[in-house]
């Protein structure tokens, strides 16, 4: 029986929440921005369980009501200013993760729906630009879906790139979408941004470390791998 030739299993890693230990980080910005605007500071599990995106919908949420276009504008700079304020913290051991899956020879990319150069920023700023084949923020408004910018990140890689033997990891349900729709392997770590039950209803795997995720997802594409064999 001939065996198909494979192309190069990549990671693509998720920012916020993931790669990025910053939860805590967006709860304070949250909290400082929502009383100019009538709102109630949340917690941590409020927001983990109603977070979405665009970030302006999430405040639509909270607020039950639309907040107008200047009302955005002056919010979602005083967010950010809230979060500059604080020290980019990976999650731990990342950076060695990260260190040993190059030694393997495993490619990595990072795709955010966070601005570009905020992005390229701090991902310089903790000293794993160097471990990305490619880092990739948003460029423009905010979005609703990461799969349209997960679809031109791949491509962006180049056209030997196959998607079967990709494994995202990320911490929303967005992730997982975007990865199915791009058929890629999602992976969803529970310490994020979303709550465990609701990474739960995409049906992905769900891990507790980046360790974990990793080994999850290069031995579904090992196990996917053996059946196309087969």
């Amino acid at each position: 029986m001939t065996r198909r030739t494979t192309t190069a299993v990549r990671i693509v890693w998720d920012w916020n929440g993931t790669v990025r230990d910053d939860l805590a980080d967006h709860v304070a910005a949250l909290n400082a921005t929502l009383p100019a605007l009538g709102g109630e500071p949340v917690s941590e599990e409020t927001y983990r369980s109603q977070h979405r995106v665009p970030i302006r919908s999430f405040y639509d949420h909270l607020l039950g009501r639309s907040i107008s276009d200047e009302e955005w504008q002056s919010n979602d700079s005083a967010f950010l200013a809230v979060l500059d304020k604080r020290p980019v913290r990976l999650r731990s051991g990342a950076r060695q993760l990260m260190m040993g899956l190059r030694a393997r020879g495993i490619r990595q990319s990072l795709l955010s729906l966070a601005p570009h150069e905020r992005l390229r920023r701090e991902v310089q700023q903790v000293g794993i630009a160097g471990l990305m084949e490619r880092i990739d923020g948003r460029i423009g408004p905010s979005v609703a879906s990461k799969a349209p910018a997960l679809a031109a990140h791949l491509r962006a890689l180049g056209p030997g790139v196959d998607p079967a033997r990709v494994v995202v990891i990320g911490d929303s349900v967005d992730d997982a979408l975007a990865a199915r729709a791009v058929g890629a392997v999602p992976v969803l770590h529970t310490g994020g941004l979303h709550s465990t039950e609701r990474l739960a209803t995409a049906g992905a795997p769900l891990v507790d470390s980046l360790h974990e995720a990793v080994e999850v997802g290069l031995a579904t594409i090992k196990a996917s791998s053996r059946t196309a064999d087969a």
